[in-house]
C-alpha cells in the first residue's frame, strides 16, 4: 500500500500569510502526518502531492529529503486524479492538515479497508466533530447518520476507471469517531483551537 499525503492546496480559507502545512504544532503540521503514516509500517512507500500553490512546503519536504510528486494545482480532484494515474493498487490518501494523526489510527484504519471495494473514506459523525468545537460545511449521509469528511480515504486504484473518473465511483463510508482524525485545519479558529487543547 502507498501513503499518499495531499499538500498542494491553497489553504485560502486560514486567512495567514505563510502556507497552512507549515504552520507549528509541535513542529510543521505536515511532519505530524508523515511521520504518523512512516511509523505506522503500513506502507511500502510514502509520497507527498505539492503543487505551485505551496513552494514552500515543497521546499521544506526536499530539504528533508521526503519523496514529492508535483502536481498542476488544479483543485483537490484534478490534483487526486492527476496522481492516481501515476499509481497502482491500493494507495492511502490522506490530507496534510491533520495535526493528531498518529500511527495506531492508521493501522486501525487500514485494518478496516477490504480491498474489493473501489473508494472507502472515512467519516467522523458531524456530533462528534461538533463536540470537539469543530464544524464543516461538507457533509454526507452515511446510514442515517450526518458526517463529515476526514480527508482520509483509501482507493483501490486498480478497481478505479480512471479514464472515466471523476464521474461516480461507488464510494464507501466508514464511521470513526476519533479525534485523531476528526481534527484538521481549516480555519484560524481550528489552530487556535488546537493550541488551547
Amino acid at each position: 500500500m502507498i501513503g499518499l499525503v495531499m499538500a498542494g492546496g491553497k489553504g485560502t480559507r486560514m486567512d495567514i500569510s505563510n502556507e497552512k502545512l507549515l504552520l507549528e504544532y509541535k513542529k510543521p503540521v505536515i511532519f505530524h502526518v508523515i511521520d504518523a503514516l512512516k511509523n505506522s509500517h503500513c506502507f511500502s512507500q510514502v509520497i507527498v502531492a505539492t503543487s505551485p500553490n505551496s513552494p514552500d512546503t515543497k521546499h521544506v519536504l526536499e530539504q528533508n529529503r521526503i519523496e514529492t510528486l508535483s502536481t498542476p494545482g488544479n483543485g483537490y480532484v484534478n490534483d487526486l486524479n492527476f496522481l492516481l494515474q501515476k499509481m497502482s493498487g491500493s494507495v492511502f490518501v490522506t490530507s496534510g492538515d491533520l495535526p493528531l494523526l498518529d500511527e495506531k489510527i492508521i493501522q486501525v484504519i487500514t485494518e478496516k479497508f477490504n480491498s474489493e471495494n473501489v473508494w472507502t473514506s472515512f467519516l467522523v459523525s458531524k456530533k462528534f466533530l461538533n463536540s470537539l468545537g469543530l464544524e464543516s460545511s461538507l457533509l454526507v449521509n452515511s446510514d442515517n447518520i450526518e458526517c463529515a469528511y476526514t480527508g482520509i480515504s483509501i482507493i483501490n486504484v486498480n478497481k478505479l476507471e480512471l479514464g472515466n473518473w471523476p464521474s461516480p465511483v461507488k464510494e464507501n463510508y466508514i464511521i470513526l469517531d476519533d479525534n485523531r482524525i476528526a481534527f484538521n485545519l481549516n480555519t484560524r479558529k481550528d489552530y487556535e483551537l488546537l493550541n488551547s487543547s
